[in-house]
């Protein structure tokens, strides 16, 4: 905690060479710039506006109020990254939660690492650094895998290299564009995983497809018995559910599910075998979701 507190003093200090006008840093090769690039710099937050490049688009307002009782009480320990545009001003590259956080308890400055890039590096930047993170659904991570190929003209091959995965696994992750809208909906909202979503669009028809996606969400089918459903649709275009052990929910079990879904903020799966016995299968999205489960399961004691 202590070398976060020099870290931040230090940033306080290197923050003064930014507001000299007559030798403002505009680029890696002007005086100072390298006393202040690449490190913490404490800088005021109506300085930094939003990066319009960033994939991510929902952000949990209660997670968010979590993060910033957190920050208030811890400050912010990991420093966001900005890149210059101007004598400042700065746009957000990564880290916007911790910036909106800050920003709900009115913070006036937030530490920040700076740095010098064009509009197309910096969208290179946001896209890659935010798909290496975990707390991205599987939509917004292929929709900044279509970005970096359509805005940046990356191949597939490129993008493999610049984020660290294999290039199957981004053609998996682009292949889920192909389904439909109401269904993409689905996955972000944590409705059905990535598994349900490979194997959905191995359906061609849209209104097959739609009538599988409804039959998972309301016979709460895994991975597996979706996988058995396509396979055999694919053999002679019929759609049934999967025989299983499993028994129709009982009536309480479904308003224990519903009750479930509205406490945890996210459709809750139940299922139950014939002999009465069951499982409670609660799905999270980020740490930050999974702390936020945790205090309310802690908070029901």
């Amino acid at each position: 905690m202590a070398k976060a507190t020099k870290k931040q003093a230090l940033g306080r200090g290197l923050s003064a060479l930014l507001k000299d006008p007559e030798n403002d840093i505009k680029s890696v090769s002007d005086k100072n710039a390298d006393k202040v690039v690449g490190n913490i710099v404490e800088l005021a937050i109506d300085t930094i506006e939003v990066n319009p490049f960033q994939p991510r688009t929902n952000f949990n307002e209660e997670t968010l109020r979590e993060l910033a009782s957190s920050i208030k009480e811890l400050g912010v320990i990991q420093p966001i990254t900005v890149r210059k545009l101007g004598f400042e001003s700065y746009q957000l590259v990564s880290g916007e939660r911790r910036f909106r956080a800050s920003k709900l308890i009115g913070l006036e400055t937030i530490p920040a690492y700076v740095r010098i890039a064009n509009d197309q590096e910096s969208l290179e930047m946001a896209l890659v650094e935010n798909i290496q993170r975990s707390d991205l659904d599987p939509i917004e991570i292929a929709l900044s895998y279509q970005r970096l190929i359509d805005e940046i003209s990356l191949t597939q091959e490129q993008m493999s290299q610049r984020v660290g995965k294999k290039r199957s696994t981004i053609a998996n992750y682009l292949r889920l564009l192909k389904l439909d809208p109401i269904i993409q909906t689905g996955m972000r909202d944590g409705f059905l995983s990535m598994g349900h979503g490979r194997t959905l669009v191995n359906i061609e028809n849209t209104n097959d497809q739609l009538e599988i996606y409804e039959m998972i969400l309301t016979k709460s089918l895994s991975v597996r018995e979706t996988e058995e459903l396509v396979k055999n649709y694919k053999k002679d275009k019929t759609i049934e559910a999967p025989k299983t052990e499993t028994a129709e929910n009982p009536k309480y079990i479904k308003k224990g599910i519903r009750d479930f879904s509205e406490y945890f903020g996210h459709k809750v799966d139940v299922k139950v075998s014939k002999n009465g016995k069951g499982k409670i299968s609660i799905p999270f999205h980020s740490e930050e979701d999974f702390a936020r489960i945790k205090k309310l399961l802690k908070s029901g004691k």
